[in-house]
């Protein structure tokens, strides 16, 4: 689900630093936005520069696997030197074999900026051409087309195989607005239009290439570049606009040391065919379009040029499995800051009991989540920290409740446990954005390691513990939402209904919101790190599958929305219904938002109110 981001932006900060070391979410948050570009620090694309120095010398001297072998079960098959940059292509071409729907722009933006920080960590090798044109497709507002299946939490492969054959400039750039559709009839790819697929080709026309022949220029990352400029044509290249380092055109023509990738499309061209390949249509003129964001009509990232070691490089990355689990690890941790308030509303509304919040209580189980969700719901509700402090032995008074229903009282325990899986999911997040993964890796020293340092069980465990922990929250959610409706907690009608006999009033919240629980349950009942696969041949028998956990985190997120806003509704109307409404700036707000009528009347409008009102109770 593409939500928008509730991230203000801050005046005149439109830049994101990214230096291999120091990305936070909220940031990643912003570039996969679009409220923010990126801003490349020159020492860390250096270090990148100088890894692939090193990386160069040391394959020299010895196999890297993946550049100077094959790969999974074809690791121990040489590659001959001379074939490493096809055998590179070969590697991308074959991996980019993703299933299913296109993934939103959002999505895909955060993983270009996580992948465009981890290779500036400088453990990759790759050339730092490929850092460049993933920032600059970020500033232009323009990603890749991504499908969600490819994953099992070794290695986002699919995805950016799919990636690298953009930044080559055979598959085509979307613009944010794009929406998947199939080819038109006759094979033309509508997005194409908008977005622009490479050079604006049609059979016969050709690129111009001028940075493969001449010498670098405008800095590190940029020489090798081909130009971006208006379209042109030039004897001896074929469309797709990406070149192949090392090797000279197959046509006799062009310059030295560049090869066209889009060979499929050639072929398609030279036989007089059309049709679409790898989502490309040949055949036809291919206009470029002006697009979103702060580009110009027709600008584009410039096709990167191929070298050995590149694809693999590129390849070794989860960032598509942690760009999912920032961005719903970040729409939950909003939903679990609204929850202290409509948790807080809930409490007023039975008239509950402080003392489940002392904070003398939770300094004898100092956990962070339980002592910072009952310190929360204290504010909101301007309890003091020691309800006993004054009052002798510290007992109730009679005839008040000497318990709550565990919605209430063991909710900081609860919903704490929530708030710390959360905060363990942000720190892991945080931690694989910012290092290298790759493997093999180099590491500062120089020296170049084979690892598994890219199986993603750290964060789909998190994931999943995250999962089951929103679940345990959302149950004490409904369980809040049913006591609403008790007379015996609130001392008001049943279900809060105030109309003729039998009216129900908001009876059908608690089946809503137990549908929406049933949903959660079903996305924590079943973690996604228990999977299990046996992969090439048996080399890989075991995966993490994070990308299936964070799409389930997704889904809880979603659900649990619907659960709170349920319990938001009701204990908005509850606390109208009292004689003396407390005079809380939370109450305030959701009053002045949601629908006033108590009669009986149909509740989907409300609860869709309720869920858009969310975020903003998560800034109180």
């Amino acid at each position: 689900m593409d939500v928008p981001t509730r991230v203000p932006p801050q005046p005149r900060d439109t830049r994101v630093p990214l230096d291999g070391g120091g990305l936070t979410l909220p940031a990643l948050i912003r570039l996969a936005d679009g409220t923010a570009v990126p801003a490349v620090d020159p020492g860390a694309l250096d270090r990148v520069r100088r890894a692939r120095e090193t990386a160069d010398r040391l394959a020299a001297t010895g196999r890297w696997y993946g550049r100077g072998t094959g790969v999974g079960a074809h690791r121990s098959v040489a590659v001959d030197p001379a074939e490493e940059t096809a055998h590179g292509l070969r590697l991308l071409r074959s991996h980019a074999g993703g299933a299913g729907p296109l993934l939103p722009a959002r999505t895909v933006r955060a993983m270009l900026a996580i992948r465009a920080n981890q290779l500036l960590s400088g453990g990759s090798g790759i050339h730092p051409s490929f850092v460049t044109a993933l920032t600059d497709a970020l500033r232009l507002g323009v990603h890749p087309a991504v499908n969600e299946y490819g994953g099992v939490g070794t290695g986002d492969l699919t995805a950016l195989a799919q990636t690298g054959l953009t930044l080559l400039g055979e598959r085509p750039w979307l613009a944010p607005d794009d929406s998947p559709a199939s080819p038109r009839a006759g094979g033309t790819v509508p997005v194409g239009e908008r977005a622009g697929v490479g050079p604006g080709l049609g059979v016969g026309e050709v690129p111009e290439c001028p940075a493969a022949a001449g010498p670098a220029v405008g800095g590190v990352g940029t020489g090798e570049r081909v130009t971006v400029g208006g379209v042109g044509t030039g004897p001896g290249e074929v469309p797709g606009g990406g070149v192949l380092g090392g090797e000279r055109s197959p046509s006799g023509g062009g310059a030295p040391g560049a090869v066209a990738v889009g060979a499929e499309q050639a072929a398609l061209a030279a036989a007089d065919l059309t049709g679409t390949v790898d989502g490309v249509h040949v055949g036809e003129a291919r206009p470029r379009g002006v697009g979103d964001g702060d580009r110009t009509a027709g600008e584009l990232p410039a096709p990167v040029t191929l070298r050995a070691g590149d694809a693999l490089a590129l390849l070794s990355s989860n960032a598509l499995a942690l760009a999912q689990a920032a961005l719903a690890g970040h729409e939950t941790e909003l939903l679990l800051r609204a929850t202290h308030v409509v948790a807080a509303l809930s409490l007023a509304a039975v008239s509950g009991s402080p003392e489940a919040y002392a904070a003398p209580v939770h300094a004898l189980r100092p956990y962070p989540g339980p002592v910072r969700a009952a310190a929360e719901v204290r504010r909101l509700l301007g309890l003091p920290d020691d309800p006993a402090a004054g009052l002798g032995n510290g007992l109730p008074a009679a005839g008040r409740r000497i318990q709550d229903p565990y919605g209430f009282r063991a909710f900081p325990q609860v919903h704490g446990a929530a708030l710390d899986a959360s905060a363990a999911l942000r720190r892991i997040v945080e931690t694989e954005i910012n290092c290298p993964s790759e493997n093999p890796v180099l590491t500062p020293e120089g020296h170049l390691y084979h690892h598994g340092g890219f199986f993603a069980a750290p964060l789909a465990l998190a994931l999943d513990g995250l999962n089951l922990a929103l679940l345990k929250t959302a149950q004490l959610s409904a369980a809040r939402l049913s006591a609403l409706s008790r007379p015996d907690l609130t001392g008001l009608p049943a279900f809060l209904a105030t109309g003729p006999a039998g009216s129900s009033g908001t009876m059908i919240l608690e089946y809503t919101a137990n549908s929406a629980l049933a949903e959660l349950r079903s996305s924590a009942a079943a973690p996604a790190s228990a999977g299990h696969a046996v992969l090439s041949h048996g080399l890989e028998e075991a995966a993490g599958f994070a990308g299936q956990a964070a799409r389930q985190t997704e889904r809880a997120r979603a659900a649990y929305a619907t659960v709170l806003a349920c319990e938001l509704v009701s204990a908005v109307r509850a606390l109208r219904l009292h004689p003396e409404p407390p005079a809380l700036p939370a109450l305030t707000l959701a009053a002045a938002t949601l629908p006033t009528g108590v009669e009986d009347r149909p509740l989907t409008g409300d609860i869709e109110t309720a869920t858009e009102l969310l975020p903003r109770l998560a800034e109180l």
